[in-house]
């Protein structure tokens, strides 16, 4: 099918959008961005870091406070019956200074570091998933983040006060008939004859806490500015107060899971916002949210690896309790092949997201992929978990809590938090947007060397200096991906059992940097459709960081217990099976069956296989 001229130049409209709001500059090292191109930064990863004894007592404190409030004044599953977080609970965690949990002191917030911020939404999230949503939402993309991050101080002394307080905050970015794709928002804010306002108006979708919010940021576009001659598309970042005239909650939404949540259409209809009300600056609307989510997104690991213990714990009880053919379930070969893979990944799990969290605090380190890669590993792994808890409960699994207790059972809520859980590998960039996002990042080092050389706009002379440059610097670098002679050296350190892991580790990130490297010479521009070869290479990147995190926190571990060697048992496993994902992604990197399949898929969309849909009642 051939592709119109207009859809060509909406899809480079796109492009360009995307890659406008990218952040250019890589002004802090990158652990990640280093392990693709074959440099295994183990001084930011290892000696593992550590919470202060400060920091950590505030945690304490804090957490053991919010504990007993949610189990004296919430039940999670009358919120999932009902649909509702009680007026009570919202203000008694207001009250408990929730809302301004990352707000500086100055504004009456807490200012937790982001491991104690991440503490408070691991324990929230094992037990409501809803409130943990709803505090999450309010301040890891909601308004106090940007805010935080790029307000003025006047804009910060109007607003971080209220959301301090408990004033409830949202983001809304996606609309009706945009997603991932913002370059096609319809979302617009037109300037007023004397230039003091804007004219918001448009609808957006999905905004969770929108209907309950106070002061939203929206995300719109502005009148284009001329570059080079043509029009360039500017979406901007604008603080909303909901009571404004204009601003209207159309639908509420309602979901599989988080029942409780507040989530909703939004339509504004000539909303008056003051130019003041600008966040970063015209245009700058996408870099501002690419920004925000690069923190905000480590919240969602935090969240999920407590699921994952909750499930943890379920598991293992009914697997000691339940008996069946004269031996507990969990002494059987495949259910204890799945209790072991559920431990040793929730320890994975738990050890990228500390150690995510800690590159955050320290401020010195680019966490942009960092956040992301935990946020794509923790998502997809904590549903693999929770699959895997609901299988071995069986029924009991599939029952939901209140049924198993009106027939005199436990009303454990397996069922809930599965439904609960299934939004994660969506929200806040679904899997293959992260992969897509992580694999142009890991690209970032090669392409601003190689795509100025191809550019028209560069002049010849500057393109023969280009070109004696590029083969300068492969000639260096790409050699060292084949030699190298240290991996032992490195794994020196570590406990024997997991030194061939490390050495491991080392291979195969030189391995996996000369192997993006093929694919961009292979593929050049047309790599960016090589989305199956791209997530291959990001998931190879993600177990090889996952891997990294689970050895390094078991040193750290038994150092602190020398007697206890169970993080290196649960290390050792881990990295056992990462090995075999990783060898097997390498294995098909390059020999697959990719095209053939995605032939099929056009077949399937050209309606060739509607004859597989016959004999059932068609949906409408």
């Amino acid at each position: 099918m051939a592709i119109s001229d207009q859809e060509i130049r909406k899809k480079q409209t796109t492009l360009e959008v995307a890659e406008e709001a990218r952040e250019k500059e890589w002004r802090f090292p990158s652990f990640v961005g280093d392990l693709f191109l074959g440099r295994l930064r183990w001084d930011l990863a290892f000696p593992y870091p550590e919470q202060s004894a400060a920091d950590r007592k505030v945690g304490d404190e804090l957490c053991a406070k919010v504990a007993r409030f949610l189990k004296e004044n919430l039940d999670p599953d009358e919120v999932d019956r009902t649909g509702e977080l009680p007026q009570k609970v919202i203000d008694g965690l207001a009250k408990l200074g929730l809302f301004g949990m990352k707000i500086p002191a100055d504004y009456g917030g807490l200012h937790l570091s982001q491991v104690n911020y991440n503490r408070v939404l691991h324990l929230v999230a094992s037990y409501c998933g809803s409130t943990a949503v709803l505090l999450s939402a309010h301040q890891s993309i909601g308004v106090p983040q940007p805010l935080i991050l790029f307000g003025t101080e006047e804009q910060k002394r109007k607003y971080l006060p209220r959301f301090a307080r408990g004033e409830i905050s949202a983001f809304a970015l996606t609309e009706p008939d945009v997603g991932s794709d913002p370059a096609n928002m319809t979302t617009t804010a037109a300037p007023t004859e004397d230039g003091n306002h804007y004219l918001l108006s448009g609808e957006k979708l999905w905004c969770t806490n929108g209907p309950i919010a106070g002061v939203i940021v929206v995300m719109a576009q502005t009148p284009p500015k001329i570059a080079k001659g043509r029009e360039k598309k500017q979406i901007t970042a604008f603080i909303v107060e909901t009571t404004w005239p204009g601003v209207e909650v159309v639908h509420r939404c309602r979901f599989m899971g988080l029942n409780g949540i507040q989530n909703g259409l939004l339509r504004f209809q000539n909303v008056k916002v003051p130019k003041e009300n600008i966040l970063l600056g015209l245009g700058q609307g996408l870099k501002l949210a690419l920004i925000t989510l690069n923190t905000g997104r480590l919240a969602m690991p935090a969240a999920v690896t407590a699921g994952a213990k909750w499930c943890l714990a379920v598991t293992r009880k009914w697997a000691n309790e339940r008996v069946q053919w004269g031996a507990p379930v969990g002494h059987h070969e495949a259910i204890a092949a799945k209790i072991a893979q559920m431990t040793s990944t929730t320890y994975a799990m738990e050890s990228v997201t500390w150690l995510a969290a800690a590159f955050a605090d320290r401020k010195d380190v680019d966490i942009r992929l960092e956040a992301a890669m935990a946020k794509l590993f923790c998502t997809e792994a904590s549903w693999r978990i929770i699959d895997a808890t609901v299988q071995i409960r069986g029924g009991r699994g599939y029952e939901t809590a209140g049924s198993l207790e009106a027939r005199g059972e436990k009303g454990i809520p397996a069922e809930r938090f599965m439904r609960d859980s299934r939004i994660n590998t969506i929200i806040e960039g679904t899997s293959q947007i992260m992969r897509l996002f992580i694999a142009r990042e890991a690209l970032d080092p090669h392409a601003r060397r190689i795509l100025p050389l191809l550019s028209p706009e560069t002049s010849l002379t500057s393109k023969w200096k280009l070109a004696f440059g590029l083969v300068l610097f492969y000639a260096a670098w790409y050699p060292k991906q084949w030699f190298f002679w240290s991996d032992r050296k490195m794994a020196g350190p570590f406990p024997s059992k997991l030194k061939r892991h490390v050495i491991f580790i080392n291979k195969m990130s030189r391995r996996l940097a000369r192997d993006l490297f093929h694919a961009m010479m292979i593929h050049q521009r047309g790599l960016e459709k090589k989305q199956r070869l791209l997530g291959r290479i990001v998931n190879i990147g993600t177990d090889l960081f996952a891997m990294v995190a689970s050895c390094s926190r078991a040193c750290l571990l038994v150092s602190k217990n020398p007697s206890d060697e169970t993080p290196i048992d649960l290390a050792d496993l881990f990295c056992r099976d990462a090995q075999r994902r990783v060898n097997g992604h390498f294995h098909t990197l390059f020999r697959n069956h990719d095209a053939y399949a995605y032939r099929i898929a056009r077949k399937a969309l050209e309606g060739r296989y509607n004859w597989l849909e016959q004999g059932i009642i068609p949906p409408t």
